[in-house]
């Protein structure tokens, strides 16, 4: 793990705020990743809204292990495409003709594009596409995964799909094969509570207990849920290019015998510091690999040090979880009255001033709460190795990319 003198002497000289990534930390990252799926010979495919840097996108499919990309839109679909990928998942769907007119053109040009629905009006949308542009376009039925209790009056987990059941399943599989230019070409069942609930938290320590019931309970019921839905699809005749489940939170505990055919997973490449919450071992060895840094640039009082911006905050409930997190150098803390600001964010230090003064100029670094969000705030990124800057490649907003 890089110190905060490396990282200093790396930056010296750049412009700050900046973003950065230690390659090396991520590839480990991502050994760790493949090393869980390797055994079970379950293929990972790269979520790429938690990544949002091509150039890192491609360094890990290029190992051995990976297979195809998860996406968020229909157009960074399109975007990837062109930058040469391919064998693409769009996760959320959409209904709207430009977008599914994109998705038609590029399947009729022999691209592998895939559109996760889960209702008839988007079926009926993707098969209108379908027969403006002469192609059969793959839809990808998305399950919800979340934990349900009390009959359905309790719901944990995220609010995606109304399918829960192999039956709810069928019917909307039966409703697409009737459609002559769209066919049914996998399940997406992403268990949200489980991949992306850390059960370790210092921001609500009294849930903790509850959090890991709800992570077992949760393994549990996806594992025949999952399990049953695709074996009711397969009985009924549909052949199942894939069944995605899982998230970095879960890879291990999201198998084979869990109903899956590949898993998804891109946050804990970066490992952002809401990944450092969690009880699981394998959570626990991804290490810090992408971070900010900030200009020092005011001293308000002696154990106070301002940085210019920073207010790079994560999305979900809102929360001082979803503030970034002063990584180095140590014992800085956020201050709760102000916390990240969009011009400036004011730090208290642990430390005696007198005996570690932070010098005016220097830099803070930071890590964010989520992964790919913090790409969205800068147009490059620095690639760093040993210690050292080897490359600055373009994030999707340095490339003009803006998706949702």
């Amino acid at each position: 793990m890089l110190t905060y003198e490396e990282i200093r002497t790396a930056l010296d000289g750049e412009a700050l705020p900046c973003a950065f990534v230690d390659l090396d930390a991520f590839d480990r990252n991502l050994d760790r990743h493949l090393a869980i799926l390797r055994p079970r010979e379950t293929p990972l495919r790269i979520a790429t809204k938690s990544v949002r840097v091509p150039a890192l996108i491609r360094r890990a499919m290029l190992q051995e292990g990976t297979r195809g990309l998860m996406c968020f839109d229909v157009d960074e679909a399109a975007a990837l495409a062109q930058e040469g990928f391919d064998d693409l998942l769009i996760a959320y769907p959409t209904l709207q003709p430009h977008k599914l007119a994109t998705l038609a053109k590029l399947t009729a040009e022999g691209r592998n594009l895939s559109l996760a629905i889960d209702s008839v009006e988007a079926a009926s949308a993707m098969d209108r596409a379908g027969l403006d542009h002469d192609v059969k376009l793959r839809a990808v039925i998305c399950l919800d995964m979340a934990l349900e209790k009390a009959f359905g009056r309790v719901h944990i987990g995220v609010r995606r799909s109304p399918l829960r059941t192999a039956e709810q399943t069928l019917t909307l599989a039966r409703a697409i094969r009737d459609k002559p230019n769209v066919t049914v070409h996998g399940l997406l069942a992403y268990e949200a509570q489980v991949a992306g609930m850390g059960d370790d938290s210092p921001f609500s320590p009294g849930q903790n207990r509850i959090k890991s019931w709800i992570r077992h309970a949760s393994v549990s019921d996806v594992k025949v849920r999952r399990v049953a839905i695709a074996d009711a699809l397969r009985k009924d005749g549909f052949e199942l290019a894939l069944v995605n489940g899982g998230g970095t939170g879960s890879l291990d505990s999201t198998t084979p015998e869990s109903g899956v055919t590949e898993v998804a997973a891109g946050s804990g490449l970066f490992k952002p510091h809401l990944f450092d919450y969690y009880k699981s071992a394998y959570m626990r060895e991804l290490e810090p690999a992408a971070f900010f840094a900030l200009e020092i640039v005011r001293r308000p009082s002696a154990t106070v040090v301002t940085c210019g911006g920073g207010g790079y905050i994560a999305s979900g409930s809102a929360g001082p979880d979803k503030a970034p997190l002063p990584w180095l150098p140590r014992d800085l803390r956020l201050l709760p009255m102000e916390m990240a600001g969009e011009v400036q964010t004011p730090l208290e230090s642990k430390v005696d001033p007198r005996e570690d003064p932070l010098m005016l100029g220097a830099p803070v670094v930071f890590r964010h709460a989520k992964a790919g969000e913090l790409m969205e705030r800068f147009r490059e990124v620095l690639l760093l190795h040993d210690g050292r800057i080897v490359d600055r490649v373009p994030t999707y907003r340095g490339l003009g990319w803006c998706f949702n």
